[in-house]
């Protein structure tokens, strides 16, 4: 008996320490300020060029707006197409892989809604109160 629980006890802790492995992954793609609103944008608004993307995104800076576009390319979500010519165009577009996205998006804009909402509910009853 001792054994069996001490099993399932190194089975969760295994299976807890790939959830958080994968979780930090994930975060690591896609967390911070800037990278999921690139993203959002590119996929709602279609292909742009560096400083239509940094209009569209509000309050990013060329400077971070560059490093964020880098690092989701390293990671496979965006390509940069560079057409050549006087001036040269350079374009940014989501890859395919960034489709596998949408789930996530999905989710996070449900939970992001609803948390609003509580938080709103929240507020008004305590100023009522």
């Amino acid at each position: 008996m001792e054994t069996q629980v001490a099993e399932k006890t190194k089975r969760n802790a295994r299976e807890c320490a790939a959830r958080l492995s994968a979780i930090h992954d994930a975060l690591y793609a896609i967390g911070g300020k800037w990278k999921l609103k690139i993203i959002i944008v590119l996929r709602e608004d279609g292909n742009k060029r560096f400083n239509e993307l940094q209009r569209s995104v509000s309050g990013i800076s060329a400077r971070v707006l560059s490093n964020e576009l880098r690092e989701l390319e390293l990671n496979g979500f965006v390509r940069r197409k560079v057409y050549e010519g006087r001036p040269v165009v350079v374009e940014y577009e989501l890859t395919e892989y960034s489709d596998t996205l949408g789930a996530v998006l999905h989710s996070l804009n449900d939970w992001g809604t609803m948390h609003r909402e509580k938080i709103r509910k929240e507020i008004s009853s305590s100023s009522q109160g």
